[in-house]
């Protein structure tokens, strides 16, 4: 279990919810999440963590002039750029409200999604997660198509097991990784068991904190869509990461693994999750061996674990066939 910071001064006397959204150069889309926040008549307090941004103010100036005059906005600002997951604790720390919805800084929401979302406030769940509509940029969210409920609508009491399952990357399957989804958190949970985000991670902070969660006896629910819109951007950190960040998720499932909270079948599905995590990460040993002219460590790398030479393989291919498939010329 993480230790909660010594600034951690939560209380869930407050009822509502606190509406949390870090923002990095997010002048262009911050005022539309902040306002579709504010717009929620269950949203008890928006609290915005610029950090650091280094953009003239622009980010801050964007989040105060959505403020409707209500009170309920709050603008903070980190001294020091140091992730989403940072910018969030300190969210945490400032704020009171007994639920907590996570909010992107390049996201929205429509209007009556925390009315449904809270409906099930009394039903004994300590994570309340709607399904995400993931849009195109510059779409609207009629564009977009959900993560999860396609064919079935049928709402699914989340177990441990089932969520690290579906963050496992397999090729015969869509991602439908349910780390994306920004559910309602119980504050009075996180109280009780000291959590907080992992400062240290800025890929995989939202499955790692929900993850904790969930094998320390938290109940989640999944409902269909209520209005949370995704923006899908190409320049995404959840698409596009180094080795610093993989590293990080791959510790993450190293606590949950020593933690001793984990059933044999719920390990097995963690060291598959690992494994997947690792494989990434020996990719890019791996290329970077092979750009750097050095064939001997690129095939040490493989060599350390040849359960991963399939995937190595098949990055070769989707290379290969990325350069030819378009007719040019090696």
């Amino acid at each position: 279990m993480l230790a909660t910071p010594s600034t951690m001064t939560m209380t869930s006397n407050t009822p509502g919810v606190t509406v949390v959204i870090a923002a990095w150069r997010a002048a262009g889309t911050l005022g539309r999440a902040v306002t579709s926040a504010l717009a929620q008549p269950e949203t008890a307090e928006v609290v915005v963590v610029d950090d650091a941004s280094g953009d003239d103010g622009a980010t801050l100036a964007a989040a105060r002039a959505a403020d409707d005059g209500s009170g309920r906005l709050m603008v903070l600002a980190q001294a020091k750029n140091a992730g989403p997951a940072a910018a969030r604790n300190v969210a945490l720390a400032a704020s009171k409200a007994a639920w907590i919805a996570v909010l992107d800084s390049d996201d929205f929401m429509e209007p009556g999604r925390l009315a449904k979302l809270m409906a099930l406030s009394e039903a004994g769940y300590d994570l309340i997660a709607d399904d995400l509509m993931q849009t195109p940029e510059g779409q609207p969210a009629s564009a977009g198509k959900p993560l999860w409920f396609r064919d079935d609508a049928t709402p699914i009491d989340v177990s441990f097991g089932f969520f690290i399952d579906s963050n496992i990357t397999r090729p015969s399957r869509m991602r439908r990784e349910l780390g994306f989804l920004k559910p309602l958190v119980r504050r009075a949970f996180l109280e009780r068991h000291g959590l907080v985000y992992d400062a240290s991670m800025r890929l995989g902070e939202d499955y790692d904190l929900y993850a904790r969660a969930l094998s320390l006896g938290a109940r989640m629910r999944l409902i269909p869509w209520t209005g949370y819109v995704s923006v899908m951007r190409g320049n995404s950190l959840s698409l596009n990461h180094g080795r610093t960040e993989l590293a990080a998720l791959e510790a993450c499932d190293d606590r949950l693994l020593a933690s001793g909270r984990l059933s044999p079948t719920d390990a097995k599905l963690v060291e598959q999750h690992r494994f997947s995590t690792r494989s990434r990460l020996v990719w890019i040993d791996f290329m970077t061996a092979v750009k750097g002219g050095k064939p001997f460590r690129a095939l040490d790398v493989v060599l350390k674990d040849t359960r991963q030479t399939p995937y190595v393989l098949r990055g070769l291919v989707r290379m290969v066939a990325g350069r030819f498939g378009d007719g040019k010329k090696v």
